[in-house]
């Protein structure tokens, strides 16, 4: 009998672990989109803690331009974040894409800046040529 009530109960275990920890919600925002909405929303508050009064002077807050760019609201954002979230392994999934388009743009940001740099000081840009006199050696006078 106890080794009955013990395999109903592991049996139940296992069945119990199968099933969805968080029920679809009913407007998913598609897992692409979502990806998209992410590495946005990292520019625009990375943006917002490093320059703020770039989006203070346009009165932009940043979460409610990409709701209105991607025409999802807050809650469905919410509920959608919770539903991919409860799956570590594709969540996880979707953070490494986000932080390799958040490096790309980064990497061409910085070689956007560094272009502008040049421009600005073409000096910089090319090695300094020594303005002294050069001496040949190899001649004994």
């Amino acid at each position: 009998m106890g080794k009955t009530i013990t395999f109903i109960l592991i049996l139940t275990l296992f069945i119990s672990c199968k099933e969805e920890l968080v029920q679809k919600p009913d407007r998913l925002v598609e897992k692409d989109v979502m990806v998209n909405v992410m590495v946005d929303l990292s520019i625009l508050e990375a943006i917002k803690y490093q320059n703020p009064a770039s989006l203070d002077t346009f009165k932009i807050n940043p979460r409610d331009f990409i709701y209105k760019k991607y025409k999802i609201d807050s809650l469905q954002f919410a509920k959608s974040n919770v539903y991919y979230a409860s799956d570590y392994e594709d969540y996880k999934l979707m953070f490494e894409q986000i932080v390799k388009r958040l490096d790309a743009k980064k990497k061409s940001a910085d070689s956007l800046v560094n272009l502008e740099k040049k421009k600005k000081n073409p000096i910089l840009s090319k090695k300094k040529k020594s303005t002294l006199p050069t001496r040949d050696t190899t001649k004994l006078d």
